[in-house]
């Protein structure tokens, strides 16, 4: 299937690793321009690199989306480079582990910012370009908003802040036809997943443990697997589809967890 999304530039914050790096490597490969907005250039570039050795073209600006101010100056960087923004992929963010017991102030509202502040200002920020483009917005969201997990207050708080500015923006940017639309990841295998579960006394152990609790496959879901519902959501195939949370997590969520021993 054609998505149509040759030669569109499309932000993906964070888009240096994990599920970012997903995808902006499956968008390179629709033909799309992905921008990479993230704050180490040699990450960035690493990727921009990747892609153009497999034949796409990517973009990268340096920002750190912790301070307003880096956001407004990433958008008008991408602004000066092409002359105009097709899509923005909020995804940026990280489960800090700010519980209720182990946080305080100062550590909650700092993973906002990190996980959420700047989901609202990239999209405010590219909104007079979104405008004018009718490009579609996508939030990457956690399952810790559906089902908590536990020592994680400030980030299961900021995903479910992230769902509830999906409806929101929909409902909002009706008027200007813009999509908006967000993806519920689970357990999806990324290097930064790898390096936590290196942290426990039987990493193999617990990998299977998680893995016999997801249905379908018994396994844990991949960044292409994400990326691919992403490109997908960016393009005019989904041109009907908007204020949805999409989940992408081989039924952990919402399927009885006895299905996957059957």
């Amino acid at each position: 299937m054609d998505l149509q999304l040759t030669n569109k530039i499309i932000i993906v914050t964070g888009g240096a690793k994990g599920i970012g790096e997903g995808i902006v490597k499956v968008l390179a490969k629709e033909g799309a321009i992905p921008v990479i907005v993230g704050r180490s250039e040699e990450d960035n570039l690493k990727v921009v690199h990747a892609v153009e050795v497999a034949g796409g073209k990517a973009f990268q600006v340096v920002a750190e989306l912790t301070q307003p101010e880096a956001c407004e100056q990433a958008v008008n960087a991408v602004v000066k480079a092409f002359g105009r923004i097709d899509g923005l992929v909020n995804n940026a963010g990280v489960n800090d582990g700010v519980g209720l017991e182990s946080g305080n102030y100062e550590k909650f509202m700092a993973s906002l910012h990190k996980n959420v502040v700047h989901y609202y200002l990239m999209a405010h920020f590219a909104l007079p370009e979104l405008k004018r483009s009718k490009g579609p917005i996508l939030n990457i969201t956690s399952k810790t908003a559906d089902t908590g997990q536990g020592n994680t207050s400030a980030y299961a708080a900021a995903n479910g802040g992230r769902n509830a500015l999906t409806r929101e923006w929909a409902v909002e940017l009706l008027k200007y036809g813009i999509r908006v639309n967000a993806i519920v990841v689970a357990e999806c295998w990324t290097p930064l997943y790898e390096n936590w579960i290196k942290t426990l006394p039987d990493p193999g152990a617990k990998l299977k443990e998680i893995e016999a609790k997801i249905p379908l496959g018994n396994r844990m879901t991949t960044a292409e697997e994400i990326a691919n519902a992403a490109a997908f959501l960016l393009s005019e195939r989904s041109s009907h589809t908007t204020g949805q949370l999409i989940h992408i997590d081989g039924g952990y969520v919402h399927l009885d967890r006895a299905l996957a021993n059957a």
